[in-house]
């Protein structure tokens, strides 16, 4: 892999990997510097990563390792940093935080659904309502239920993955 098409393929992940390092480090200098690592590190596997399926995963699961092994190494160390272990029990996980992120994006794409499928789709997934239950507080038909839930699925789909970068998934 040549620097353009490493360039291409993995700056655009720069963004995610500091926020995922600053959360597990709480430091900007450090979670700086952890991505930086992060970069030469799979610089240095320049060759290996056509192999690689989900590059935003791969980046962030580098990183993941490198801010632990950082902060193990702070917590074997405490004169370097006193909170080294107190950080390291209250971590979350990388796979929490982006989690979250992409339940906030989830619930970002539901406001831009028309009012019909945003209340199916909250009633269905969030309340846990079954299609005869919706049909009821909606006064709506079960093919006008499974028609706007189908809809509302498809278009949150469409909008997640266009977001998160997989261009395999069809529609």
């Amino acid at each position: 892999m040549d620097s353009s098409a490493f360039k291409e393929k993995y700056i655009p992940y720069h963004q995610k990997m500091f926020r995922v390092a600053y959360r597990l480090v709480e430091d900007v200098c450090d979670a700086e510097d952890l991505v930086q690592e992060a970069y030469i590190k799979m610089w240095n596997k320049r060759d290996e990563l056509a192999l690689v399926d989900n590059a935003e995963s791969y980046c962030v699961t580098i990183l993941k390792n490198l801010c632990l092994d950082f902060l193990r190494s702070k917590a074997r160390h405490p004169s370097q940093s006193s909170e080294g272990l107190q950080l390291a029990d209250q971590l979350e996980t990388v796979s929490d935080i982006e989690h979250k992120e992409e339940i906030n994006y989830i619930e970002n794409i539901m406001k831009q659904l028309p009012e019909q499928q945003q209340q199916v789709i909250r009633l269905r997934h969030f309340d846990d309502c079954s299609s005869e239950e919706i049909e009821e507080i909606m006064g709506l038909t079960s093919v006008n239920v499974r028609v706007l839930l189908s809809r509302a699925r498809k278009k949150i789909k469409e909008l997640f993955y266009s977001q998160y970068g997989h261009e395999e998934y069809r529609y």
